[in-house]
């Protein structure tokens, strides 16, 4: 049961391009300053939900809201209110990361862009390289450098699509740890990823699209309630996100 204000609400959204039908008609609510996992295959339509979200594409029908604001009606207030970092960190490599934060700042009419930087650096253990050029940055320093300069303007809704595409499994979890205190100091985090130990690991709830619509949401507990009891060996061992993530998308197919 939500207890908290819904930051994201999505009701019938269908996006189709000619005989392509991405979106058949899609449904959430995503409470604020949670973690919000959408799952799905590659072709899922994730993407084409974030772009929508952030008003870089219309719908062809149904609503949704961001903040509170029409994504179609009010587009200039949801931009206001949200930040989007995509598959591949938008550094510039040949400045420095602070240089980059200021950059943004300034481009955002922040106030104090120089402070706000180095706050950011301090946040996202950057501090030391803040000086060194972007080129010279590993993979997960890039990231937390890209998701550090979304967060310039203090958004309450972040779009995070596949954000660790790419990275090895230490820059991973650097990344989800920087998720993780996101959501604790009260953003709402929307998520997509590929990768279901990432949703697992981070999302309060998960949504699983495929074939253009949520085919189950919920938690991870009422996920994995969806499959049969764990089987008792010599332990017991509860069903992985993976494992019902294909199970329910291959009883889907089967239908």
């Amino acid at each position: 049961m939500e207890t908290r204000n819904p930051a994201i609400q999505v009701a019938g959204l269908t996006k189709s391009y000619q005989d392509l039908h991405v979106l058949k008609g899609v449904d959430f609510t995503v409470a604020g300053g949670s973690i919000f996992a959408l799952l799905g295959s590659n072709g899922a339509g994730k993407t084409t939900i974030v772009r929508i979200l952030a008003t870089l594409l219309k719908s062809d029908s149904g609503t949704a809201t961001v903040n509170g604001f029409d994504v179609a009606s009010a587009p200039a207030a949801v931009r206001e209110s949200i930040s989007l970092t995509g598959q591949f960190a938008a550094v510039d490599e040949i400045l420095s990361g602070r240089e980059n934060l200021i950059m943004i700042a300034k481009l955002r009419r922040v106030k104090n862009p120089a402070g706000v930087a180095d706050d950011l650096l301090e946040r996202f253990s950057l501090t030391d390289a803040g000086g060194r050029r972007v080129a010279t940055y590993s993979g997960g320093m890039r990231r937390r450098l890209d998701i550090a300069m979304s967060l310039i303007g203090d958004p309450p809704v972040i779009f995070l699509d596949e954000p660790t595409t790419g990275l090895d499994p230490e820059a991973r979890i650097e990344v989800w740890q920087e998720i993780q205190k996101l959501a604790g100091g009260g953003t709402t985090v929307f998520l997509t990823t590929q990768y279901l130990d990432e949703a697992e690991k981070l999302a309060d709830r998960i949504s699983i699209l495929h074939q253009g619509t949520i085919i189950v949401s919920g938690t991870l507990a009422e996920l994995r309630q969806l499959l049969p009891p764990a089987k008792v060996e010599y332990v017991e061992r509860q069903p992985t996100l993976e494992e019902i993530f294909l199970a329910i998308v291959g009883k889907e197919k089967q239908r």
